[in-house]
């Protein structure tokens, strides 16, 4: 009898303890995570699901200028390759960063970005994205150049989040609404 007894307060016991996850995770399921709708991964995945279908491949932007790491006298100039699928269940937007010597009027005029993102031939920094919110979220991916060249993921930082932020508002977006 007593064995009984015991077996059926563990059960009770383990009972409660599963009822109480489940319901808690068809909580969680049931309430959404609501996103901001300034917020810019938002805004480029509702662009480009109404504008482009959900795909986007090689889409070249010039991006900013910034000090060399190396020789801060010199400035180098970042180009972004952004690829889009919202078919993807991981990974739905991928930023490439290269950098090349800051280039002057003619060069930016000549040359394409894509020409000027493959004369830069190495990937600086890698964001992968797969949901709209703030970078860092659940699936998000972060890489940058190690000391031997290659790329390996880094942690998150708010420099980082400051960084895939900029390149989103002041270049991504403003590039594809003059498209």
């Amino acid at each position: 009898m007593r064995g009984k007894v015991f077996t059926l307060l563990v059960a009770a016991a383990l009972f409660s303890t599963l009822s109480a996850v489940g319901v808690a995770a068809k909580e969680k399921g049931q309430g959404k995570e609501v996103i901001n709708e300034n917020d810019p991964a938002y805004r480029l995945f509702q662009l480009l699901d109404a504008t482009r279908a959900g795909k986007l491949t090689d889409f070249f932007v010039i991006a900013d200028l910034y000090k060399n790491p190396q020789n801060p006298q010199d400035e180098l100039q970042r180009i972004v390759r952004v690829e889009y699928d919202k078919n993807h269940a991981f990974g739905k937007l991928v930023l490439y960063s290269r950098s090349v010597a800051k280039m002057d009027p003619v060069q930016m005029s000549t040359y394409s970005p894509k020409q000027i993102y493959e004369f830069a031939e190495s990937d600086m920094e890698k964001f992968t994205k797969t949901d709209p919110g703030p970078f860092g979220g659940k699936g998000d991916v972060y890489f940058h150049i190690t000391d031997i060249g290659a790329l390996s993921t880094a942690p998150i930082t708010p420099e980082v989040q400051q960084a895939y932020d900029t390149l989103l508002t002041r270049y991504i977006l403003p590039a594809l609404g003059k498209k």
